[in-house]
């Protein structure tokens, strides 16, 4: 192999290493934080009536979780 061809192939690797880096590093930062609503009365049963309230509320969404089926907003942390 040529010197220039050795050359040309550390940097394509280290080229490849750096953006699976970045990539891994830009997903670690995407957490979603949950608050229970304050606004949304009763069961929830249905993700999509929980969300349009946590909306309301400042939140990006929201979604119905545990035993006794609460509505939780959530957004990125």
């Amino acid at each position: 192999m040529a010197p220039h061809m050795a050359t040309k192939t550390i940097a394509m690797l280290l080229f490849t290493l750096l953006l699976l880096f970045t990539s891994s590093q830009l997903g670690a930062e995407a957490r979603m934080c949950q608050s229970q609503s304050h606004k949304y009365h009763g069961a929830c049963f249905h993700n999509h009536n929980c969300a349009l309230v946590c909306r309301n509320e400042g939140f990006s969404g929201g979604i119905c979780r545990g035993f006794r089926r609460r509505c939780f907003c959530t957004r990125l942390c």
